[in-house]
């Protein structure tokens, strides 16, 4: 990986670990991975450096992302199949490239290093950039339109159920009489007011502009209705013996992936049936109890690495 991260130097979070998780699943000839959060490729070039039988399908909706990884993997051949789609459309994916069971899938969830670092992206609240956050800049709605259709309650609902802002009603309601005098156009302008609205003491408890900026990324790229659509399709299209591995970055991504395997690794017998049935026994095996942090040595060295909760499981019956 020496000439890889020096072309590349960011490192995806938990890569070593990620890649261990995997080995039971991936190890031997005719394997299928679905890297469903491709991004710049990292994670994919590890798995088919390890697994050197192995096929992968790279599912990203950021055409510069596809772009990106398409050149990282070229190496790698015909055991690459990239596919331009939003990952809850994983089965007609999957499908589509000829298969219909994968071994293992790999969803690394929120904003990638690309769309971070590059301020035209408008991602970023620390980069004076066009209110875009589009992951998929060829079609849908801008963080711009949503700040200026929307109405104050609106603005409220999504500031407080995505961004688990406190307060919510404050900037909506700033919004609302700055867009009076002139739309929102550039993110500079939206962290103004947000700051200007925020009381001194909470100013220093964190950047103001931080929840707001999260919660107008996840509205415009409907993130957590995507997410909840694409873990039971993920876990439908893998078969006995695969795994799913799962990080995620904020507590409500977190929250649906834990409910997802919840469901999936638990027995649907009643409480009061005395022995269970085959039907009611779970279909799935939790591979790692409960959210995996990293560690510290990576948290240190990789910033992006300290809000990650890693879950897994692995098939055990159709």
């Amino acid at each position: 990986m020496a000439e890889d991260q020096a072309t590349f130097p960011h490192t995806p979070v938990m890569l070593q670990r990620i890649v261990d998780l995997f080995v039971p699943a991936l190890e031997g000839p005719g394997k299928v991975v679905v890297d469903a959060t491709l991004g710049m490729g990292g994670h994919s070039a590890a798995l088919l450096e390890r697994f050197p039988e192995l096929t992968l399908i790279g599912l990203d909706r950021d055409t510069d992302a596809l772009g990106i990884a398409g050149e990282r993997l070229a190496r790698f051949g015909d055991r690459v199949r990239l596919v331009h789609t939003v990952y809850d459309d994983i089965v007609e994916a999957v499908e589509g490239e000829g298969f219909r069971k994968v071994d293992g899938v790999l969803f690394d969830l929120g904003v990638s290093s690309l769309q971070l670092d590059r301020a035209e992206r408008g991602f970023a609240y620390s980069q004076d950039a066009p209110l875009d956050m589009r992951m998929d800049r060829t079609e849908g709605r801008t963080a711009a339109d949503v700040l200026a259709t929307y109405d104050e309650g609106e603005l409220r609902r999504i500031f407080q159920r995505y961004g688990e802002e406190k307060l919510a009603g404050r900037y909506a309601r700033a919004i609302v009489e700055r867009r009076a005098e002139r739309p929102f156009t550039m993110s500079g302008d939206l962290v103004q007011v947000l700051h200007d609205a925020t009381p001194v003491a909470i100013q220093r408890q964190g950047h103001p502009a931080k929840r707001v900026f999260q919660a107008l990324r996840i509205e415009v790229n409907a993130e957590l209705a995507v997410l909840e659509r694409a873990i039971p399709a993920a876990l439908d299209v893998i078969g006995v013996g695969g795994r799913i591995v799962v990080e995620s970055y904020q507590s409500l991504e977190d929250r649906l992936v834990k409910r997802a395997l919840v469901e999936r690794t638990t027995s649907s017998a009643p409480a009061d049936l005395p022995v269970e049935l085959p039907e009611h026994a779970p279909t799935w095996s939790l591979v790692v109890k409960g959210a995996e942090l990293a560690d510290e040595a990576e948290r240190a060295a990789n910033p992006r690495a300290i809000p990650v909760r890693l879950r897994a499981a692995e098939r055990i019956r159709n």
